[in-house]
Parts: structure tokens; C-alpha cells; sequence
């Protein structure tokens, strides 16, 4: 393959709306050294796409500059974090028996190169992503999963939902037979928090709309409760000894309210801020109590390594709520927006 071939791809050269997205033909990127290139098969849409579109994740001192993930954004750029795909072509001293290996891809940038990493960058948002035919990422993010029975569609779902869902996790200490309390369950992050805690042997109980209880049910949550009601209220009916560990997407007003429903010890760990960024709380439940309150973005590389061999166990299986290809990116992202749907949306290219 050579750098003189195009590819069609959706960018973004500027904040905006949906309308912003632009179907483009662009030059076929070529993997420089240690780097490999992949024939994207599915990429899947993330809340963090919907926030780099739109430049909302601010910045330290100004939460109301428009940001990408981690500071400005080099525009023009190709969305979309979430690959899986095949290994099309390497660069300089990557091993070319790579080449035909199916592989999803671990679209974290990290600070440093050690198992534990802190990810400070986004592929998407920090470099370009999946939104295309093809795309390039460094050798050692590429991780085979030719084995797995999963579909290219349910692998393009695990990075950011799952990696983010199993770094809430990890972090987060959960173990077998504790209680653990799920926001915003009938989302991508959510749904893969019920999945992955149910796997671990813990008593789930999730939060969503009514509408979508069954669906989140059938995830694997024991108890289901109406975010349309006290919450408080419900989870205390359902697991009056209390809650053990607290994986929230939404905080908001669920913090302060939330916080008294932690047994001693208890972890509240933090993902996301779909109920709003700007929280208060009695901070005596939260020291009185020995309580943690704990910060996770995303996922380190154990987190990932632990996340693929799940993939390719078996033991996690994604559920897609719809495809569309890769020119209606802009439709896709309406759709998620709206969040009518459970499971994940992904894109054809």
C-alpha cells in the first residue's frame, strides 16, 4: 500500500454540532516506525465522541473552554476511538507476520511507558482515530484477538466502554459478593459495568429509566432501579446493609444524595458527569465514614490486557443497539445523543 492511495473518512475541523462532521477522501496514512496500519472493519461511538465534536470537556481553571479530551485539539481531525479491524501494512521494525491479524485497538495515549500508566491523550480526539477506512496506532496497542468469537462490531465496543468500565472496576477494588451500585446502567459504560461486575461475582443493582429495566436486567443486574424516583429511597429497600462500591457515569445530584448509602470503608469511584460536573456534598459522610471518592478515566495498560483476554475468553459479550455507515456518522451521532437506545452504535466504513 502506498501513501499515494486515498481513503474515505468523516472529520471534524472545527467545534460544532452534528454538522460539522465532514465525509472526506484524505491520503491513506502510513505507519512510521513501531507503528501499524489497520483496515478498519467497525468503530464504535462513545459519549467521548459526542464531547470533542463539541469541545466540552473544558480545562483546568476554565470548565467552560471548549476542549478536546485533554486541551485544545489539532483540527482538521478524524474522530472515533473505538477499532477493530486487521493489520493492513507495519511500519519500520514491526514485525510483518503481524500483517492479516484481526486486532482491537487500545486508543489510549499514556504518560510514560510502564503497566500503569496514566492516560493523558485519546486517539480521536489527541490523534486521529477511526472515523475511516484506515488508520494507524503504535505497534504494541494493536492486540490480537483473532481467537475471539466475538463479532468486529462487539470488539469495536470494548476500548473506551469496557476499558473504562474495568479501570472503574479495578480502581475501585470490587470483589466477589460485594454490593455495587451502577449509574447510568442502560449506557455503553454502564451496560459494560453491569457485565463485568456481575462476571466478577458481585450483587449489581443498576439505575435507568424504566423503559430500558428489562434490557439492563438481562445484562446481568440483580436489582434495577427507577432513576425517575428517589433513587435514595429505592436502594435503600433493595440493600439496606448498604453499598460496597458505587461506579457513577452521571454524579451531579446523585453524589450528595448517594454518599450516605455507603457501608464504612465504601469507594464511590467516578467516570463521567452526565448529570452535571458541578457537585456538592457533605463532606462529613465522606471522612466520618472512611469513605473514598475516587477519580477514573479510562483504563491503564493491565486494565486493557485484562479487557482482551475477556475478549477473547468469551466471558463479556457487548450488545449493539445499531450500525450505520460510515458517510451517516452525523445521523449515528444523533442517535446516540438522544439516548433512546441500549447498547452500543457503531460505524461501517
Amino acid at each position: 500500500m502506498t501513501t499515494s492511495e486515498t481513503m474515505r473518512a468523516v472529520r471534524i475541523a472545527h467545534h460544532g454540532g452534528p454538522e460539522v462532521l465532514e465525509p472526506v477522501d484524505v491520503a491513506v496514512p502510513s505507519p512510521e516506525a513501531g507503528e501499524v496500519l489497520v483496515r478498519v472493519n467497525a468503530v464504535a461511538l462513545n459519549n467521548t465522541d459526542l464531547w470533542t465534536r463539541e469541545g466540552a470537556y473544558g480545562r483546568p481553571g476554565d470548565p467552560r473552554a471548549r476542549s478536546g479530551w485533554r486541551g485544545p485539539i489539532d483540527f482538521p481531525r478524524i474522530q472515533g476511538a473505538d477499532i477493530a479491524g486487521r493489520i493492513a501494512a507495519v511500519g519500520p521494525g514491526v514485525d510483518e507476520r503481524l500483517i492479516g491479524r484481526r486486532v482491537v485497538v487500545d486508543p489510549a495515549i499514556y504518560d510514560s511507558e510502564g503497566p500503569d500508566a496514566n492516560p493523558v491523550g485519546l486517539m480521536g480526539s489527541e490523534r486521529d482515530g477511526g472515523y475511516a477506512e484506515y488508520v494507524t496506532a503504535p505497534a504494541d496497542r494493536a492486540h490480537d484477538v483473532t481467537e475471539s468469537a466475538l463479532t468486529d462490531d462487539q470488539l469495536a465496543s470494548l476500548p473506551t466502554a469496557y476499558g473504562t468500565a474495568l479501570g472503574m472496576i479495578e480502581r475501585g477494588r470490587l470483589r466477589e459478593r460485594e454490593t455495587v451500585l451502577v449509574s447510568g446502567a442502560s449506557g455503553g459504560v454502564g451496560l459494560a459495568l453491569v457485565q463485568i461486575a456481575r462476571a466478577r461475582g458481585a450483587r449489581v443493582i443498576a439505575i435507568s429509566t424504566g423503559s430500558k429495566s428489562e434490557s439492563v436486567r438481562a445484562a446481568g443486574a440483580d436489582e434495577v432501579v427507577d432513576r425517575a424516583r428517589d433513587i435514595a429511597e429505592q436502594v435503600r429497600a433493595t440493600a439496606p446493609e448498604g453499598i460496597d462500591v458505587v461506579l457513577d457515569v452521571v454524579a451531579g445530584d446523585l453524589v450528595a444524595a448517594g454518599l450516605p448509602l455507603l457501608r464504612e470503608g465504601g469507594r464511590w469511584v467516578v467516570a463521567g458527569a452526565l448529570g452535571g460536573y458541578d457537585v456538592h456534598f457533605d463532606v462529613r459522610r465522606l471522612y466520618l465514614h472512611n469513605a473514598q471518592l475516587i477519580g477514573s478515566a479510562m483504563h491503564t495498560r493491565t486494565h486493557f490486557r485484562l479487557l482482551v483476554d475477556l475478549a477473547v475468553r468469551g466471558a463479556i459479550h457487548p450488545v449493539i443497539a445499531a450500525a450505520y455507515p460510515l458517510e451517516e456518522a452525523a445521523l449515528a451521532q444523533e442517535q446516540l445523543a438522544r439516548r433512546g437506545h441500549v447498547g452500543k452504535i457503531v460505524l461501517h466504513p
